[in-house]
């Protein structure tokens, strides 16, 4: 593998690897390396700061600036995609004849350039983004913000069909892959690419119910209030809410509710002890979108894995979940399972199931043949 290289072009920066997407991308571009592949990573910057654990790991690394300024907002691309545009990424990438894989429809207006025809160039579809956006919109009270994503996502429904210039689409999940087949060619299905080697889920029980997540998020909010509203007002079992910038709202109606506790911005080592030592996990979403790595990481490292189907959304992990799709069944489930211990046959299944479908090694392994 010493002489392939390959370039990945990223919408952020992916470390620290602490959300969904640059999960995929730093942990995909490491087992890519792992390999033997000279991975040259290209990163656009907003926010997120360079890390110099980049440099040790990949063969080379370029950051470009991010152009955020508002006049992107008023073309006719995608501001996701308009922001990332950079003349100076491109003549990095012509220096060499290198396959480019691109991290999301955010990347992938290097497939619009002429002087790169005749390159490999794979994209990662992260999401069927012109339907996240249509979901954030209905998910969002800001009117203004409303508005943007509801224009985005038509713009984006719009900018797709650049996909047809990609050699493939690297979809997430088999809900995304149904999708994608049915509009373009040479569609491969790679589930996310995540940290977890081992499955650390203890048997027996737990004394709490755990929700976590980024709390500063519409989506994530929405689902915390549904719960504590419809699901914990009732119950006299504890639940803690736990995850990074809560805001006044949520610390609110948590202190309505003795039985509930609200950890704000827990570090890695807390929240993964708080995920083992649940008894119940509870992921739920009104998104059918992507694939929730939450929802590995629970099925990893916790007991029961409490969901609603769109939360499964064609991740193939339907038989390691417990699924209930109202607060009537999600309150019954929970009760059900509070006087059950979670035992070593659901463990060995759970070894069997992700083992087969989200390996790491099977999947870099794929990825390496399509590139070559």
């Amino acid at each position: 593998m010493s002489d392939l290289h390959l370039h990945i072009v990223s919408f952020d920066i992916p470390y620290p690897a602490n959300y969904g997407g640059v999960i995929d991308v730093f942990f995909k571009a490491k087992f890519l390396a792992e390999k033997g592949v000279k991975v040259h990573l290209h990163c656009f910057e907003y926010g997120r700061k360079q890390h110099k654990t980049l440099e040790k790991l990949f063969f080379k690394v370029h950051f470009y600036e991010r152009d955020i300024s508002k006049k992107q907002v008023f073309k006719s691309i995608p501001y996701i995609v308009s922001s990332r545009i950079s003349e100076k990424m491109v003549n990095v990438l012509l220096q060499d004849d290198y396959p480019i894989l691109m991290e999301g429809l955010h990347t992938s207006a290097l497939l619009n350039n002429e002087r790169l025809k005749g390159r490999k160039r794979i994209v990662r579809a992260h999401n069927i983004e012109h339907e996240y956006y249509e979901h954030l919109a209905k998910a969002e009270s800001d009117l203004f913000k409303r508005y943007y994503y509801s224009n985005e996502a038509s713009k984006l429904k719009r900018y797709e069909k650049v996909l047809h210039k990609a050699d493939y689409i690297l979809a997430i999940s088999e809900n995304d892959r149904n999708y994608f087949a049915k509009h373009y060619d040479h569609v491969e299905l790679i589930p996310a690419f995540h940290p977890f080697k081992e499955i650390h889920s203890k048997t027996g029980k737990g004394k709490y119910v755990l929700y976590h997540g980024n709390l500063s998020v519409a989506e994530n909010i929405n689902a915390v209030n549904f719960l504590l509203e419809n699901v914990f007002n009732q119950l006299d079992i504890p639940f803690i809410v736990a995850g990074l910038n809560p805001g006044k709202q949520i610390k609110s109606a948590v202190n309505k509710l003795s039985n509930v506790q609200l950890i704000s911005n827990p570090d890695d080592l807390h929240l993964q002890e708080l995920i083992e030592n649940a008894h119940i996990n509870i992921s739920i979403t009104a998104q059918k979108t992507g694939l929730k790595l939450k929802l590995l990481n629970n099925l990893y490292n916790g007991r029961f894995c409490l969901v609603n189907d769109k939360m499964l959304s064609g991740s193939l992990l339907d038989e390691l979940c417990v699924i209930a799709n109202n607060e009537a069944t999600i309150k019954r489930k929970i009760k059900s399972l509070f006087r059950k211990d979670f035992k070593e046959n659901l463990i060995q299944e759970r070894y069997q199931i992700l083992g087969n479908m989200y390996n790491n090694g099977h999947n870099v392994d794929h990825l390496i043949r399509l590139l070559t």
